[in-house]
């Protein structure tokens, strides 16, 4: 279980792999209009199409977290986005479920946030969504079950408190125990994500880190996840990551189905400046 504790214990790797989206109103037909225009009418109201995209410059967190650089910028504006051929819902200008205090801490050139909420302070089962920015607001992708740390949440982490730290947190780096499925974050294949022995309702542990994604607390970005550099110290804790769920909470990452997993790895891009919103509702609606 990946936390601040359970990080295998081995040497820092070198990263390896790749630095690799018109309403129409009532329409009234007069007396005598033929029944194919009718029907051709009827055709034009149903169909649309039009898309949107937003970018931005990378924010430079200091000690390896974004929440430390809060941020007013607006996002930049955009057309409005569509989905297959039909009209889309217009998406929201902010995320919802954060208040402002959070929403200040999201870095203005982030077009992909990863948005963790707990069910409470100190539950360990939560869920996830990855929004997308579209130029306009903020696209939502489905909704993931997810485990957070075994006593729930805390805004002053430390090594060892079985709570998984409340922010905002830039997602720079990942690996994993099996191949590069496609990531374009840096992805290090390494033997060292490999981990035995059981969690904490006794469900077996093996495979948890198959997929990885470096949560950047108290780490060093640019580095494999495996990177044992702390720059706010051993205590303050380190090794939060997002990983594969092993069906029972964990010591402070955030776990993910394995399937789930693996599309988001496949769906991160640097480009996009990801970062995690990680918290319990509560606090995440300050």
């Amino acid at each position: 279980m990946a936390s601040s504790t359970d990080c295998p214990d081995r040497a820092p790797r070198a990263v390896s792999g790749a630095t690799r989206r018109p309403s129409a109103g009532p329409v009234r037909l007069r007396t005598g209009v033929r029944l194919w225009a009718l029907v051709l009418v009827v055709l034009a109201a149903l169909t649309g199409c039009g898309a949107g995209s937003g970018t931005g410059a990378r924010d430079d967190p200091a000690a390896g977290t974004a929440r430390e650089h809060p941020s007013a910028n607006p996002p930049a504006g955009g057309a409005p986005g569509t989905a297959q051929g039909r009209p889309a819902t217009e998406a929201p200008a902010v995320i919802p479920g954060l208040g402002p205090r959070t929403r200040a801490w999201i870095p203005g050139d982030a077009r992909q946030v990863v948005v963790v909420t707990g069910r409470d302070r100190n539950a360990n089962h939560s869920q996830a969504v990855l929004y997308r920015h579209t130029g306009t607001g903020w696209e939502a992708g489905p909704v993931w079950p997810a485990r957070n740390a075994l006593r729930g949440w805390t805004d002053d982490h430390w090594a060892g408190d079985l709570r998984s730290p409340i922010g905002v947190y830039s997602l720079s780096d990942a690996g994993g125990l099996l191949p590069d499925p496609g990531a374009r974050l840096p992805y290090d294949r390494s033997d060292g994500f490999a981990v035995s022995g059981t969690g904490f309702e006794g469900e077996p542990l093996e495979g948890s880190f198959d997929y990885v994604v470096a949560i950047d607390y108290n780490r060093t970005p640019g580095t494999s996840p495996l990177d044992l550099t702390r720059p706010l110290g051993a205590d303050r804790g380190g090794g939060i990551w997002l990983h594969v769920d092993h069906d029972g909470p964990t010591q402070g990452c955030v776990s993910l189905q394995q399937q789930h997993m693996r599309d988001l790895l496949l769906a991160l891009d640097p480009a996009l400046r990801p970062v995690v919103v990680m918290g319990d509702a509560a606090s995440l609606r300050e």
